[in-house]
């Protein structure tokens, strides 16, 4: 348990002495687990996990409850407040991009978009949808598709489009492999979300494929 820790290395203790920036990504696993198990503590089971997730908190929130619950000490309720807390920490960073921010770059949808899609074990497709002065109205989720694909049709994307009264949309999914090379599928997406937002008279800007710590832009590479 934590309360058989040294009290000035008690993560609920560090944190309210020193500030929440001092922990650790464990330390601050272990107090969402408040209680550890039969044979370990709150603290050795947060480690473990992160151990098995090579410390990489990503891949955390790309587990499902499920998943979570294979770990050794971790059952049900433990895995829905690692899942709820993963979830709060999107929410919060999904309000540092509020509607009307102005998108003048892939990068600045690419920041907004990382933290969400880049550790999810299946591929998620996002319309932004955008006013005339490239200011967002609001983004919404199409998609959400198989390990190795999403099933996208143009008319899901720009009903959403026309409901908002968008001037433009900017195209958003996730490769779950990392590897953000463009597949066919992607590159005839992008042709006929081009020409369905021609025909409708609401632009396609961009499509941006987002991976781990990288992202493709057809608009950089001249595709669209």
């Amino acid at each position: 348990m934590l309360k058989d820790m040294p009290i000035n290395e008690q993560p609920r203790e560090k944190l309210l002495e020193g500030g929440v920036e001092r922990l650790s990504t464990a330390e601050l696993l272990a107090i969402v687990l408040r209680t550890g198990s039969k044979n370990r503590s709150a603290i050795q089971l947060a480690f473990d996990i992160m151990a098995q997730c090579r410390d990489d908190v990503s891949e955390i929130a790309g587990l499902s409850a499920e998943e979570l619950c294979r770990f050794e000490g971790i059952g049900e309720s433990k895995a829905c407040q690692i899942l709820s807390a993963i979830e709060l920490g999107r929410r919060v960073h999904s309000g540092h991009v509020r509607r009307g921010y102005r998108i003048g770059s892939p990068e600045d949808v690419v920041a907004f978009f990382q933290s969400e899609l880049s550790g999810l074990k299946v591929e998620k497709f996002i319309a932004v949808l955008l006013d005339t002065k490239n200011q967002i109205i609001n983004w919404e989720v199409v998609s959400v598709g198989s390990l190795n694909a999403s099933i996208v049709h143009p008319r899901e994307v720009f009903v959403r489009a026309v409901r908002k009264s968008a001037a433009s949309i900017i195209a958003v999914h996730n490769h779950p492999s990392g590897d953000v090379t463009p597949s066919t599928e992607d590159r005839n997406l992008t042709i006929r979300l081009t020409e369905a937002g021609k025909l409708m008279g609401i632009t396609l800007l961009d499509h941006l494929i987002i991976g781990k710590n990288t992202y493709y832009s057809f608009k950089e590479h001249e595709l669209i």
